[in-house]
């Protein structure tokens, strides 16, 4: 009886030192090499620097503050391939350095186990009518959507791709099971409903620890900007590794 209480006493020990590893350590880890990842694919994605002199903007508007500038229809990329990165995501809320790639599908092994988000391949891209839906660890793996319980109402949610920056504003938040697969349908919930509006939809397991039911982030489209226009303001000094 002593020995095997040892032997359990020692599984415990390795038990409580995985879980140190992939909760913490691991994370840390997955975090950083998120952080390089979204910073080089940012990068990669800069246009050229213009030689020469620069116009100085002139001021429409005096006193309030200017309406954000129409940049038109959003540009919308096509599908890519399984397991790239296409994306970055950038949620304030999160952290104020908070950046991780979207790589194209949902697979454990492939996608999400490695700190990032995932794009459901069969939901609508960045910008385009529909639900961009998107998924993530909220325990291990990086934790990525640890905080989307603390959303609140208005927040932006940020989508850059190689054409520019999308801006979302989170609105509401929803608690099904894990075959509550209505929530990424084009108009969430409601099956076969032709989509008006612009929609982004993160996903993610709950509660913490437990994953018995999945926790659902809305955001509705609220503006683009192209790629010749910059960053939005508020996430510009974390976009890509030279600010």
């Amino acid at each position: 009886m002593g020995v095997f209480g040892e032997l359990l006493i020692t599984a415990g020990v390795f038990v409580l030192l995985f879980l140190g590893w992939q909760l913490w350590w691991n994370s840390i880890v997955l975090t950083n090499e998120q952080a390089s990842d979204a910073s080089s694919l940012a990068d990669d994605w800069k246009l050229p620097a213009v030689t020469g002199t620069t116009p100085t903007p002139t001021p429409t508007t005096t006193g309030a503050a200017a309406a954000p500038v129409n940049y038109g229809e959003p540009a919308v990329m096509g599908a890519p391939s399984a397991g790239n990165n296409f994306a970055i995501l950038y949620v304030p809320r999160f952290g104020a350095d908070f950046k991780r790639t979207i790589a194209e599908g949902v697979d454990p092994q492939t996608v999400l186990n490695k700190g990032g988000a995932g794009h459901y391949e069969d939901t609508q891209m960045p910008g385009e009518v529909g639900n961009f839906a998107v998924a993530a660890h909220r325990d291990g793996w990086g934790s990525a959507f640890i905080k989307i319980n603390e959303l609140q109402i208005g927040d932006p949610i940020y989508v850059e791709t190689q054409d520019g920056w999308y801006t979302y504003r989170y609105r509401d938040t929803e608690y099904v099971t894990p075959y509550g697969v209505g929530v990424i349908d084009p108009v969430p919930q409601v099956e076969g409903a032709t989509p008006v509006d612009r929609l982004i939809t993160l996903t993610s397991c709950n509660p913490l620890y437990i994953a018995s039911e999945r926790i659902i982030a809305y955001g509705a489209f609220e503006s683009w900007q192209p790629r010749s226009a910059g960053p939005p303001a508020e996430i510009a000094s974390v976009v890509g590794s030279g600010n």
